[in-house]
């Protein structure tokens, strides 16, 4: 799903802005600090893998982009501990650990992710932003 569906949805996504003429669109790909560096915990080696895919992916659009000679912009938005609940489906045996991981630091929120889409997209033509890591200040990895 990381790979596919963010490959799918990004060809949609520039094949309809084509068909309708716009040229200064904008495909934002919501990433993860994992897609960056791998953290030393096994239960999350493959997703770091596909993270690392995203990465790339978005950075080889942005290239195919300029080739194109189109306006259209990409930026990958890549957080670390967001306070979402995915802790809860990759410790599903263990929802005492789960829990703990939002716990033990205060956490980014969904508000913190649309700051930096709004960030991206008020950013002047002229500027490519390629990727905003974010993380929360007490988050070490």
């Amino acid at each position: 799903v990381n790979v596919m569906a963010v490959s799918i949805c990004t060809r949609e996504a520039y094949q309809s802005m084509k068909e309708r003429n716009i040229d200064d669109g904008h495909i934002i790909n919501i990433n993860s600090m994992n897609g960056h560096s791998v953290v030393p915990q096994s239960v999350v080696h493959f997703y770091s893998a596909t993270k690392y895919a995203v990465t790339a992916l978005t950075e080889g659009l942005r290239q195919e982009l300029r080739e194109a000679k189109t306006h259209i912009r990409a930026t990958c938005i890549s957080p670390g501990l967001v306070e979402t609940g995915f802790a809860f489906k990759l410790h599903d045996n263990d929802p005492e650990r789960a829990a703990a991981t939002y716990e033990s630091i205060r956490c980014l929120k969904a508000e913190d992710m649309a700051n930096a889409v709004i960030y991206v997209l008020s950013a002047p033509p002229h500027v490519q932003i390629g990727d905003i890591q974010m993380r929360p200040t007490e988050q070490i990895s």
